[in-house]
């Protein structure tokens, strides 16, 4: 599937929900159902700078599937049940693509599920922060490929 794709849906899946209870609700079942995350990876270099609550993302690369391309795969968690669901919804749409698709992605999902304007403050810079370290795993990926 493509970001968008995958986007679409996550949409779809919100959109099935008036009540944002319902939504905070369905977030932390995205949470939930994240791999564990392991041990050895809760440090300090790991953790995302300008989280309220601890959050710890790791990613590789690795050979996609279906094509001589290789994809960046990534991994995290969060000390703190809602955050561990938009990490997971974050992973779900970014993770298994491409550096370049990653880098060229416009993540409009997040604003058409209302998800910014539901946080607080801190949270939502949290949010931007996550993507912010996301992006740059994936740049990273690309200058070493150039």
């Amino acid at each position: 599937m493509t970001i968008n794709e995958i986007q679409d849906e996550i949409i779809d899946e919100f959109s099935l929900l008036d009540d944002w209870m319902d939504r905070y609700a369905l977030l932390i079942d995205y949470g939930n159902s994240l791999p564990a995350f392991p041990e050895e990876d809760r440090t300090e270099r790991n953790l995302i700078d300008g989280c309220q609550s601890k959050v710890w993302f790791t990613c590789r690369l690795e050979p996609s599937a279906d094509s001589d391309s290789q994809v960046v795969v990534y991994q995290g968690d969060s000390d703190a049940i809602l955050v561990k669901g938009i990490v997971a919804l974050l992973i779900r749409v970014l993770s298994g693509h491409t550096p370049q698709q990653i880098v060229d992605a416009d993540l409009y999902f997040i604003d058409r599920i209302q998800l910014r304007e539901h946080l607080s403050p801190t949270r939502s810079n949290g949010l931007a922060a996550m993507l912010k370290q996301m992006r740059l795993f994936a740049m990273t990926y690309l200058a070493a490929a150039h």
